[in-house]
């Protein structure tokens, strides 16, 4: 049994052309309680851990491993169908529209929490900024929207997307958490968590969110979802993260915003930011929604609409805007959820936040390596390692070793296809 499950891991890992956790033909493997990776009746498999990186934006610091990915529940979060890779649509369905170039995909109903069709919709992918829903949830609990934060250097110097935060700057959390939304700003993003209490503190706030709402998918490994080891979530994770997140007034507000008035620093005076999330002019109904791009995630989107009576949620993981634009793509898929009748079963459930034991809370004086383990990578004689490696999927420790080694010698050793000054996120 071990060793059937090891193949299919190692397999998974160095599959050839496309994605290198493409579906192969294998049978299906009796149930355990974690399997890497997941294989459903039709023979697909359903990735554990997003593809190895195309750059070196994930390489572990010096000292450090990337960590092994997450353990995959015994049943599937949402109902048994989610576990299915390829569409998952509901008995005498018509197919979905023809062109659907994201590698997964969750279709939801915002109210009721139904899933009215999917594609591979636990599937473990990068989320780039859809993350930032994730990390608004934590600064809507815990930060004052009215207190004023100075802007720094090394907010200014965030790679990727940014807002304008910086030296001389004065801003109100409030501004802050809009230009992270509105703007998809990753200075704002290192704002926001230097309030918190620093990267490793907000990732600790960020991994006990979503442990709470069932999204047992997720490790963030950045503020922004800006790819760093170990970083993963899925569609059916950030359907949970964007239900929860719509509910709260200042963030419906936000999401729909068109523009915005961002304030000047020292010398340099206010400008007008608008929102990135294009939806909300091309598709009629749309009232919120988020966008995200980075050299490893690809494109990633999230879009909600309203029509007739009924309010949709779409997340798209990975797809590409050739041969047909992501947008493109959002507005069929929101059109065949919309025509599906009101009484079609599910296919499965968004599940309701409680449902889920949080991970135990770090404590607060913990030391550099602890900090590095937050922020995504781990000291090579820590301790967590040991406990990673006795929970990864299938295999157990060897398996977890094995798929660290080989994500490892997959990277290029310089800056691969893209130098890291080419990551962007927004």
């Amino acid at each position: 049994m071990a060793i059937a499950t090891l193949g299919v891991a190692l397999g998974a890992v160095l599959g050839t052309s496309g994605s290198a956790f493409a579906a192969t033909e294998r049978p299906k493997p009796p149930p355990t309680q974690q399997q890497a990776p997941a294989v459903d009746d039709a023979g697909c498999t359903v990735a554990v851990a997003p593809p190895p990186p195309v750059d070196s934006s994930e390489q572990p610091r010096p000292g450090t491993l990337a960590p092994a990915p997450l353990p995959v529940p015994a049943q599937p979060v949402g109902g048994p169908r989610m576990g299915e890779c390829g569409n998952v649509l509901p008995p005498g369905a018509p197919p979905p529209p023809s062109v659907q170039d994201s590698t997964s995909w969750i279709l939801a109903d915002l109210d009721t929490g139904a899933v009215l069709a999917a594609r591979s919709p636990h599937a473990r992918e990068r989320p780039a900024s859809l993350l930032k829903i994730l990390t608004s949830l934590v600064i809507m609990k815990r930060l004052d929207m009215d207190t004023v934060v100075a802007g720094t250097e090394a907010d200014a110097d965030a790679p990727g997307s940014r807002v304008g935060v910086g030296p001389g700057g004065q801003y109100t959390i409030r501004q802050l958490f809009t230009g992270l939304i509105l703007n998809s700003g990753n200075d704002a993003a290192n704002a926001l968590a230097r309030q918190l209490g620093g990267v490793p503190t907000t990732l600790r706030y960020m991994s006990e969110t979503a442990a709470s709402l069932g999204a047992l998918d997720t490790r963030p490994a950045s503020p922004s979802g800006l790819d760093a080891p170990g970083m993963s979530t899925s569609a059916y994770d950030l359907a949970l993260f964007y239900r929860e997140a719509i509910q709260q007034p200042l963030f419906a507000q936000i999401s729909k915003t068109r523009l915005y008035d961002w304030p000047g620093r020292g010398d340099l005076p206010g400008f007008k930011i608008s929102n990135d999330n294009h939806m909300l002019t091309e598709y009629p109904g749309t009232f919120g929604g988020k966008t995200g791009f980075t050299d490893d995630a690809r494109h990633t989107r999230i879009t909600a609409a309203q029509k007739h009576g009924r309010r949709l949620v779409l997340v798209q993981m990975r797809g590409e805007q050739h041969p047909v634009a992501m947008d493109t793509q959002a507005a069929r898929l929101l059109d065949y959820g919309f025509a599906l009748p009101a009484d079609t079963r599910p296919v499965g459930q968004l599940v309701d936040p409680g449902g889920a034991v949080r991970p135990p809370a770090a404590d607060d004086s913990s030391s550099d390596a602890d900090a590095a383990l937050m922020a995504g990578s781990v000291p090579a004689g820590h301790p967590e390692n040991m406990r990673a490696s006795l929970a990864v999927i299938g295999g157990g420790a060897l398996l977890g070793a094995l798929l660290s080694v080989l994500v490892a010698r997959r990277r290029p050793s310089g800056g691969g296809r893209h130098s890291t000054s080419t990551i962007r996120d927004h």
